[in-house]
């Protein structure tokens, strides 16, 4: 009995998701048809200039957007940026540092500060199970 080896595929959204370009600006034979496993890994390694261009210029997804400002998706909407948004458009953004924008930016810094003196309590308490 032969084993048949199943290609497995994704929506484009997925796709987009994972290459971290948003979607509406792909290309439509992109958008429209499916995407394997193999032609993903062969985006990611040799990108075409299409996703170059997306991923330089923009317009970026959410999480792109948030993480290019350092700041949280749920920060972003607090701010007022719901819709994609340029590298121009970012840029102009941190130049202008809106107030909202510090102050995302501020509980970012302590919501990290916080995550890291876990991290660090956690394993104390770790090795100190190990050495028992």
């Amino acid at each position: 009995m032969k084993s048949h080896q199943t290609v497995q595929t994704m929506k484009p959204a997925t796709a987009a998701k994972k290459l971290g370009v948003y979607l509406p600006a792909t290309p439509a034979e992109f958008q429209q048809g499916v995407v394997s496993r193999t032609e993903l890994t062969a985006l990611l390694a040799d990108p075409p200039e299409w996703l170059s261009e997306l991923r330089r210029n923009g317009p970026h997804p959410r999480p792109v957007v948030a993480a290019k400002l350092g700041v949280s998706i749920a920060g972003l909407a607090r701010g007022g940026v719901t819709e994609p948004l340029t590298t121009e458009q970012i840029d102009a953004l941190k130049a202008e540092q809106p107030q909202w924008l510090e102050k995302e930016r501020a509980t970012q810094a302590e919501v990290r500060k916080e995550a890291a003196r876990l991290k660090k309590r956690d394993a104390e308490r770790d090795s100190e199970h190990d050495g028992s």
